[in-house]
């Protein structure tokens, strides 16, 4: 600890205090010279903190804002897209206008399962779009499985209600259409129930695309050629023939519609929701924050942002994704929208409204990502393909000009090893390696400190009542044997944005689903499958899973050398004299290893690598500096104390 060896303050204040000395003899400098301020003075400071946290608070939250005033474009749009979310959200056509909005939900289902179908069969994904509304809802993920069981189905992206009562599937779908402008009634568009019929090919696949066919009956004819690649980028590309007298305004547009918030555990290191980029600016957005959103006029709670030239908008999960990307160099408005009455969270593409004059046909094109996070992937969509800053739809965090070259080291030692838990480990190694320079210099500073702590002790003994003396003598003697306190602080605060941005990687990344290391560690995304509860396996029945009440009791083999490699490392050093801090010390590796318990298992794994690798650098480097650990010494000196206390006998 880089403040552990200086001389121990006289903390001032009520007898209640005396209760958090443990923890305060551990501040810094700075925390004494507050707490022997004057009560004024502390008085003044407080106030003034107080205040200006209050007046940001005001002006982030409560601030009145700015009206709005909307362009004749915006307002047009705005009812344009009105009929659009009640033609996404009445999916089935009812007897009469009166049971239209009664009888949506019971017969989708029905009108989903009666419409037929358009196979989709590439080497990575397999599914079926529907010729009603022309819409993707049925595709799942062919290289990844829900479990290890050989029997297991596959990873489903989008899916439509299946009315089952029992299990009912949440619908996630992707409609795409043309949208009447200029006073065009609606049914001269295709919209979500609308029949399409199939004009050209039968199954899509990366050699084979398809061509969908509508005629309005009314003079406007609509075309759409859907195809796909090897990996998860469809194209789209919509025109439509005017052969009426008169020209007709019409707005294409695309829709990711998602049901209900997705059933998935939910944390702070990673983002989900919707996930955007407009221009320059990337934009994270998650489903809490979608509910909260302002009301707009003709909208509900929506956010609307104007793209200039390069943006695409969609959902983003732990491991995949669905993404609308308009063609390179289009301008669209992109909306981020909660229909609460449905509970409904979408994410929209909005492009210009078009005039096609008689004679003449209109056209859009837009592409369909709808797939899983790989790195690789992704990266050659944003390379080849020009999909602007692409790779930051994965969530690389606050340290991201840490966490995006870690992951690239990784999945190049996942590619030279052939085993992610290996190569967790080696970058592990590779990482310590990197920053053992300032950990060396931190434990040099540590050692030294130890070294003043007889010299410290007869200032205690001389000045101990005299704070200011005290203070003085002892920077006096930091600068005669040319000691830095600071220096063993600085290294370590230096660390930890690489270990939060190792953590963010080990997490996020769909390298580690379903990755396997040794024996039992088949999935390194998920939590050691051993327990203590049933001896590893050793007994015949099964442990409690992790989440359930008992799941924290149901320690792996990994928490447990976890807490293991924790103890140890602390037996480097004596421990505290102070009853509490010893007892704060004592507890916290079983703590941690609780705690850890049902972590992934990359996690725990990078977690016992690292605290190895500390245990044998501080090891070799109090040994050099002649202070070779007496680490069963401190392992006997701790279980004497313990038989020695009364309470611990108790």
């Amino acid at each position: 600890m880089c403040s552990r060896d200086r001389p121990p303050p006289v903390l001032p204040g009520p007898k209640v205090l005396d209760l958090f000395k443990p923890l305060l003899l551990n501040q810094p400098d700075s925390f004494y010279r507050w707490w022997a301020m004057d009560d004024q003075n502390k008085n003044l400071i407080l106030a003034t903190v107080l205040s200006t946290a209050v007046m940001l608070v005001w002006f982030a939250f409560f601030a009145p804002k700015e009206p709005e005033t909307a362009a004749p474009e915006q307002t047009a749009a705005q009812t344009v897209a009105a009929g659009t979310t009640a033609l996404v959200t009445t999916v089935a056509p009812a007897a009469d206008a009166g049971t239209a909005v009664t009888a949506a939900s019971d017969a989708a289902p029905t009108a989903l399962a009666q419409a037929p179908r358009i196979k989709v069969e590439t080497p990575r994904l397999s599914g079926s779009i529907s010729l009603l509304g022309g819409r993707f809802d049925d595709l799942s993920l062919r290289d990844y499985k829900v479990t290890l069981a050989p029997d297991a189905p596959l990873v489903p992206l989008l899916a439509h209600d299946n009315g089952t009562a029992e299990a009912p599937t949440l619908p996630y779908y992707v409609v795409q259409g043309w949208a009447p402008a200029g006073g065009l009634p609606a049914t001269a568009t295709p919209g979500a129930d609308t029949l399409w019929q199939l004009e050209s090919g039968q199954t899509l696949t990366p050699a084979t695309p398809v061509t969908l066919k509508w005629d309005n009956g009314a003079g406007l004819v609509f075309h759409r050629t859907i195809s796909v690649d090897d990996n998860f980028l469809f194209q789209v590309s919509d025109k439509v023939e005017n052969a009426t007298a008169a020209p007709v305004q019409l707005m294409p547009y695309g829709l990711i519609v998602r049901k209900s918030i997705p059933k998935a555990s939910r944390t702070y290191v990673l983002h989900e929701g919707i996930v955007r980029q407009s221009d320059s600016n990337l934009q994270e957005i998650t489903y809490k924050n979608l509910t909260k959103m302002d009301a707009v006029a003709g909208e509900g709670q929506a956010e609307l942002t104007e793209v200039a030239e390069k943006g695409w908008i969609g959902f983003t999960d732990r491991y995949w994704m669905t993404t609308l990307v308009p063609a390179n160099g289009q301008s669209f408005t992109s909306v981020a929208k909660y229909v609460a009455a449905s509970d409904l969270y979408q994410a929209e593409t909005r492009f210009p409204v078009q005039t096609v004059q008689p004679g003449a046909t209109g056209t859009s094109d837009t592409r369909l990502f709808a797939g899983a996070k790989e790195w690789e992937v992704i990266r050659a969509y944003q390379d080849k393909a020009g999909i602007y800053n692409f790779v930051d739809s994965i969530d690389w965090g606050w340290f991201f000009f840490l966490t995006k070259p870690m992951f690239r080291l990784l999945h190049w030692l996942h590619g030279a090893i052939g085993n992610m838990g290996w190569a967790i480990i080696a970058l592990t190694i590779l990482i310590k390696s990197l920053v053992f320079p300032l950990a060396r210099k931190s434990y040099i500073s540590m050692a030294r400190m130890k070294e003043l702590q007889p010299e410290m002790e007869k200032l205690k003994e001389r000045f101990g009542d005299d704070r200011a003396k005290m203070q003085q003598e002892t920077m006096a003697l930091y600068k005669r044997e040319k000691v830095n306190p600071a220096s063993g602080c600085l290294p370590i605060l230096i660390q930890i944005p690489i270990f939060f941005s190792l953590y963010k990687v080990i997490y996020v990344t769909i390298e580690l689903y379903h990755a396997k290391w040794i024996g039992w560690i088949r999935d390194l995304s998920m939590p050691d499958p051993s327990s203590i509860l049933n001896l590893f396996g050793a007994l015949p029945w099964d442990a409690p899973v992790h989440g359930s009440p008992l799941g924290i009791l149901s320690l792996g083999v990994l928490p447990i050398l976890l807490g293991i490699s924790m103890w140890f490392q602390q037996k480097l050093n004596p421990a505290p004299t102070d009853p509490a801090q010893a007892a704060i010390f004592a507890w916290m590796p079983w703590i941690f290893m609780f705690m850890l318990g049902s972590f992934a298992s990359g996690l725990v794994l990078y977690w016992i690598a690292n605290n190895t690798i500390t245990f044998l650098q501080q090891y070799t480097i109090m040994s050099m500096h002649g202070k070779r650990p007496d680490i069963f010494g401190n392992i006997r000196q701790g279980f004497r104390r313990k038989s020695a206390d009364p309470k611990a006998k108790g």
